[in-house]
């Protein structure tokens, strides 16, 4: 496979490319999904020269299969639930409830983890680019837009390194731009177009986000 990013923040490097347009605006904030969005957005708003902050969400998985998106959940209560998904893999009422109220808690102690009491960047009539490591279901970058669309950003960009063909059409009007680096005919997975998919650790957020540039 020839299209492959080293790692994450080469992933990032060249994602900012495409979003050139953005760089030196006063008005643009970049916001990271965490963890693995987060080396990704940090090339984007170094670049950019914009402030980095954090747009926390949460995947539920399938049982059994918790790398299988069947929706997510983000701060201010936002949520995306695929039926399909659900249906098709026979998930009851209550498997449901188990995870979304597993992850509610996960959600909680991130952000007191990452953010603890760290002003947030304002995004209220502000330019919003929202980044992740990628999309495949889109779930995550469903509900991560659905929950910023409350706090009333003027513009919201949706931009990743790779995401399957259709990713557009996932995303809908979540987002009011999508920018996206590989979209891969033959796309399986995220990680299959990183040489190094290693995890983010929890350490590795809080230190970029120490290091992003301040909030104008």
């Amino acid at each position: 496979m020839s299209d492959l990013f080293t790692d994450r923040a080469a992933a990032g490097r060249a994602l900012a490319e495409r979003l050139q347009a953005y760089a030196g605006r006063k008005d643009v904030v970049v916001l990271a999904l965490p963890r693995g969005g987060v080396p990704v957005a940090w090339e984007v708003a170094r670049a950019l020269g914009a402030p980095l902050d954090l747009l926390i969400v949460r995947k539920l998985g399938v049982p059994r299969q918790p790398e299988l998106a069947m929706g997510a959940i983000a701060s201010a209560g936002a949520m995306h639930i695929d039926p399909k998904i659900v249906a098709s893999y026979g998930v009851s009422a209550r498997q449901l409830d188990e995870i979304i109220a597993a992850e509610s808690l996960e959600l909680i102690r991130r952000h007191a983890l990452y953010c603890g009491k760290r002003k947030a960047v304002p995004v209220d009539g502000r330019t919003v680019i929202v980044v992740d490591d990628g999309v495949a279901t889109g779930a995550s970058m469903n509900v991560a837009l659905k929950a910023l669309r409350s706090a009333s950003p003027a513009w919201i960009v949706a931009a990743v390194p790779v995401a399957p063909p259709e990713a557009q059409e996932l995303i809908g009007t979540a987002a009011d731009e999508f920018v996206c680096v590989l979209s891969p005919p033959d796309f399986y997975s995220v990680g299959q177009y990183y040489r190094d998919f290693s995890q983010t650790g929890d350490e590795q957020v809080r230190d970029l986000l120490a290091r992003a540039q301040p909030a104008a």
